[in-house]
């Protein structure tokens, strides 16, 4: 069965820290080449960060610096290390295959930045 399972969201308050983890399972997903997105309310669904097959990254502007792509391929599992936080970040969190995601979308996380 294809899943993923993303978890490590919550609330948190501008400035800090939280660690997702995007745990891959099924044929579809290439560990190696795996991305976190995004969805705002009433925004469309946006690439954060990606990772490629041979350790490059991508990052979309507006987290440079802030946010970091990872992945333990033993565990079939990747992450995503968001450091100062802010406002704007707030936004479901999903994982998916990078550069084209797949059409199958898992629950994703919730992340809300607020004071």
């Amino acid at each position: 069965q294809v899943q993923v399972v993303e978890s490590g969201g919550g609330l948190v308050q501008p400035g800090g820290s939280l660690r997702l983890s995007c745990a891959a399972s099924g044929s579809t997903f290439n560990i190696y080449a795996m991305g976190w997105y995004r969805q705002a309310p009433g925004k469309q669904r946006e690439l954060v960060a990606g990772i490629r097959r041979y350790g490059s990254t991508n990052y979309t502007d507006s987290v440079k610096g802030r946010f970091t792509i990872s992945r333990d391929i033993a565990k079939n599992t990747v992450y995503l290390q968001m450091n100062s936080l802010k406002p704007e970040d707030t936004a479901v969190y999903y994982c998916n295959s990078y550069p084209i995601p797949t059409n199958y979308w898992g629950q994703g996380t919730q992340v809300t930045v607020s004071s």
